[in-house]
């Protein structure tokens, strides 16, 4: 989705993350119709916090950490879920944590799979929310990619559960995808294209 507002390209947003897969992610997602700014860029070495039950509150909550700590600077957040309908919506908002501490995806797919060693149901979905404060107001934007949970691990790029995690209408996992192809079923880039989109309107209704 290329936008022609000269504005959007120019604009610059601080992310709220410290996750340099989620920063490269986004920003291929975007390509060059903003500039991203990492947490390491601005600065900020602060861990923030995700105490809450839904994608929507932590995303907000990072954010706003952000925003105070950057002394009212635009930033946006976003928190990511998978959702599995075998285990009632697990691992949802503790996706990151399913395995516990300290963070490791490697046990959190090992938790995954063994929970789901005897369903025969593989429907998932990826879910993103995102949280913009822009101008001292928050929006906020979803995308969701549905698609099946692996038996095991394919692939080796990526990130998170990618290895065990096949979308809808595609023959391989996140992990054996270039970005380009990821770009193509992507909930981080459908979340991405709807707040681009919206940057592009405001700039063009004021």
């Amino acid at each position: 989705m290329d936008l022609p507002a000269e504005n959007v390209r120019s604009m610059k947003l601080i992310f709220a993350t410290h996750n340099q897969h989620k920063v490269e992610e986004i920003q291929s997602a975007i390509g060059n119709q903003l500039k991203i700014i990492s947490l390491r860029e601005a600065g900020i070495s602060q861990e923030i916090p995700e105490p809450h039950d839904t994608l929507r509150e932590n995303a907000l909550e990072k954010s706003r950490t952000i925003y105070l700590l950057s002394n009212g600077e635009d930033c946006f957040s976003e928190d990511t879920g998978l959702e599995v309908d075998s285990l009632r919506g697990e691992p949802g908002v503790r996706s990151a944590r399913y395995a516990g501490e300290p963070v490791s995806f490697s046990r959190n797919i090992d938790k995954l799979l063994a929970n789901m060693s005897h369903s025969t149901d593989r429907n998932a979905r990826f879910r993103t929310v995102i949280s913009l404060i822009l101008n001292d107001q928050e929006y906020f934007f979803e995308g969701t990619c549905n698609g099946q949970i692996l038996a095991e691990r394919r692939g080796v790029g990526g990130f998170g559960y990618d290895p065990v995690f096949v979308p809808d209408g595609a023959a391989k996992s996140f992990s054996e995808m270039t970005m380009e192809e990821k770009n193509l079923f992507s909930h981080r880039k459908k979340a991405a294209d709807k707040m681009i989109l919206f940057l592009n309107q405001k700039i063009l209704n004021t």
